[in-house]
């Protein structure tokens, strides 16, 4: 198996040395009862090693504060130096051992190996330690970083744009441009190209700047991609953070079952747990703690998972409990944000007791994650539910629209209908009395044809005594003016008529059909037989004229006896001048019962259609019942489309509201750890010049200040190379 590349082993005299042989100077953890007697007994040669590191650190600070002989100074500092040296070795030698053993120790010793790396592994080790926790030694994708480097990606602007917030304070990534900044982009970008789907997040810089510390960007690119991949981050950052989603939900329930009195006022204050937890997750509390207690955390993460973020984030909850009690929301951001953060800068150790102090059931967390699951399942049916809801509402808001179309044609129609309805009743009305006007012109005609017929009696019996006189024949005169006038108005009146039944044919045949068949049958057999009786008188009346016109026929064959005397002739062509007429008044009585027989069968039609308008009339008013039906229908679909547009309107408000108010307190906490990390910074060098300052006035020994100056030369030219990426031959950084 080929190891990653390592780190300089040149250990720095001061913080750097210091964490890389720290180990906690309190009881073990839990699972240091299991292990096997050699290795308790490395462990407890560890600590008392640890201890000795601390009380000779102890024993240098308060002889650099005091005023002694050189001498003794002297004495104490080889002391010291020796002790320092010795834990060097040591370490380095165990760590060089399990690097070098790594299987092995892997399968045997796993829990001696947890123990170390819960007491924190060496800073030069931490790059082939991290690698080979994640097997991220020979990754494929490592080959593939050259090339992915040359490609473009559609995040460049917005990791360029973030790449200055990320660590703005520390030196390697300080200034525009710089190396570190370079390197940064370079395995953002590689790896928004490895997995389009995740792309960039903001939050995931962070842990490859961490990265980049302690190896070089290729090997850091390999960890990050295994760290996405084996360790939930993907998840994470993925553009919906379900998974964030789903840590916020089990760490609230781990702090409502083991903290219920602080969940309470939490809850009470309206502080939600994303505001102050979503960061702990998102960047492993890189953005929270000083880098050297946010490493450490980092050591246990790389080899536990997650479940380091969940204990530590409750055992900061469980300290500082009775101090958020007292504090309003506004306090308790405030606390968060200036407090929390360096509690544990002087004994990590602590912090990592306090955190596997916090009860932690595995199984209770995937039941958990089940419930989650569930739950958001369900959240989905619902907005599928409300998605299907609105389609609904909206293809009802088409269909009322459509039947409010529809209801707008039927009332034209129907106004149109009783519009022709109307007019069809007044021209009804008008013919009726026209037919009225026509009957009365049928009697009157029937009393001149009884008349005629009387006047012809008259005349046979007349012709039968030859006496006549003038009166007679004046009076035959006086008729004969009378009856051509008559006739001159019967067939007026019958041309009126005429056109009068041609124009009622035509709006007859416009008219719609007759639906009830039995009906119009009935109607039908009933007309015919008028019809038939019609036929029959017109073939008597024909019989009594073709009689009239025979017997005046043989009148005319003995007219001879009249020629003789002038008088006679005269009122023998009266006679026949006032036949002529009678004939013509029969005949007009034989066309006057022929449009009697037309305007009865009219008279059938006007009912016929009388009765499909009633029906017409009544269909109308189910139209009617059925559009006021609707009315009522589209007025409560109307009323619950607007409550439901206005709870949907009223929940994204709500929604919105929450969503700014996060985004603004994220904003205000990042801007405010940065202001806090400068001053921090600025203080801490101001208290370095002080106290160097101090210690040059008040020593009189010049061995001592000479040691002082190498010391600071030291820590200066260490200071000009990045922290956790040593120089070493051959490359320049």
């Amino acid at each position: 198996m080929s190891l990653p590349t390592m780190a300089s082993p040149t250990l720095s005299p001061d913080s750097s040395s210091q964490e890389a042989l720290s180990a906690p100077t309190c009881s073990p953890t839990s699972d240091s009862e299991n292990l096997s007697p050699d290795e308790l007994e490395l462990l407890a040669k560890l600590e008392e090693q640890n201890r000795l590191l601390e009380a000779d650190s102890k024993s240098m600070r308060s002889m650099n504060g005091s005023r002694r002989n050189s001498g003794s100074s002297l004495v104490s500092s080889s002391s010291a130096s020796s002790n320092l040296s010795h834990l060097e070795e040591d370490t380095w030698i165990l760590w060089g051992r399990i690097a070098n053993e790594w299987e092995e120790w892997r399968r045997r010793k796993e829990k001696l190996l947890k123990e170390l790396i819960r007491k924190g592994i060496p800073h030069h080790f931490r790059a082939i330690v991290w690698q080979l926790l994640c097997s991220a030694t020979d990754m494929p994708v490592k080959n593939q970083y050259s090339e992915l480097l040359k490609m473009s990606s559609p995040c460049e602007k917005l990791i360029r744009r973030d790449i200055a917030r990320t660590y703005p304070e520390h030196e390697f990534f300080k200034g525009q441009d710089s190396l570190g900044q370079e390197v940064l982009f370079n395995v953002m970008k590689a790896y928004s190209l490895v997995d389009r789907e995740v792309g960039y997040c903001q939050g995931s810089a962070f842990i490859v700047g961490l990265l980049l510390m302690q190896m070089p960007e290729e090997e850091a690119f390999c960890v990050f991609v295994r760290l996405m991949q084996e360790y939930r981050l993907r998840e994470l950052f993925k553009p919906s953070m379900a998974e964030l989603g789903l840590c916020i939900y089990q760490f609230e329930y781990m702090l409502q079952e083991q903290l219920p009195d602080l969940n309470t006022h939490f809850r009470s204050q309206s502080f939600h747990t994303s505001m102050y937890a979503s960061s702990w997750f998102l960047t492993l509390f890189l953005t929270t703690f000083p880098l050297p207690v946010a490493t450490r955390v980092f050591d246990i993460f790389m080899y536990e998972g997650l479940e380091i973020v969940f204990r530590v984030g409750l055992a900061l909850l469980q300290v500082n409990q009775t101090e958020l009690m007292q504090l309003d929301m506004e306090g308790m951001s405030q606390y968060f944000q200036r407090v929390i953060p360096h509690q544990f800068d002087s004994c990590p150790d602590k912090l990592v007791l306090k955190a596997y102090q916090v009860k932690y059931n595995p199984k209770k967390m995937k039941r958990l994650e089940k419930e989650y699951a569930a739950m958001k399942s369900k959240e989905m049916e619902e907005q599928i539910e409300i998605k299907r809801l609105r389609t609904e509402n909206r293809l009802l808001k088409q269909r009322i629209e459509t039947l409010e179309k529809e209801s707008a044609a039927l009332a034209d129609r129907l106004i149109q209908g009783q519009v022709t309805r109307a007019q069809e009743a007044e021209e009804n009305y008008v013919i009726k009395r026209e037919l009225a006007v026509v009957r009365q012109q049928c009697s009157s005609t029937a009393e001149d044809l009884q008349k005629a017929q009387s006047t012809i009696r008259q005349l046979r019996e007349q012709q039968e005594n030859p006496r006549l006189t003038e009166d007679f024949v004046a009076h035959l005169e006086t008729e004969l003016e009378q009856s051509r006038l008559r006739e001159t108005e019967t067939l007026g009146a019958l041309r009126e008529m005429q056109d009068k039944v041609l124009d009622m044919e035509k709006r007859n045949s416009s008219l719609p059909d007759e639906n009830n068949v039995a009906r119009l049958q009935e109607e039908l057999k009933a007309l015919k037989v008028r019809e038939g009786e019609a036929v029959a008188s017109a073939r008597e009346l024909k019989l009594q004229l073709q009689e009239l016109s025979d017997t005046w026929q043989a009148h005319l064959s003995r007219g001879g006896r009249w020629k003789e005397s002038p008088r006679k002739l005269v009122l023998g062509e009266l006679q026949d001048e006032l036949m002529t007429v009678r004939l013509r008044e029969a005949q007009a009585l034989a066309d006057g019962r022929e449009w009697r027989q037309r305007v009865v069968e009219l008279e059938t039609q006007d009912n016929i259609h009388r009765n499909l308008l009633n029906r017409v009339e009544a269909e109308r008013a189910a139209l009617q019942e059925k559009l006021q039906y609707l009315a009522a229908q589209n007025k409560g679909l109307q009323t619950q489309l607007s409550e439901s547009r206005r709870k949907q309107a009223e929940a994204e408000c709500k929604s919105k509201e929450e969503v700014m108010a996060v985004r603004l307190r994220e904003a205000d906490s990042m801007a405010a750890v940065a202001e806090m990390r400068q001053r921090i910074a600025e203080l801490e060098i101001q208290r370095e010049e002080g106290r160097i300052q101090g210690q040059l006035n008040h020593s009189d020994s010049s061995q001592y200040i000479r040691e002082l100056k190498d010391q600071i030369e030291e820590l200066k030219a260490e200071s000009n190379h990045p922290v956790g990426r040593p120089r070493r031959p051959g490359r320049s950084w």
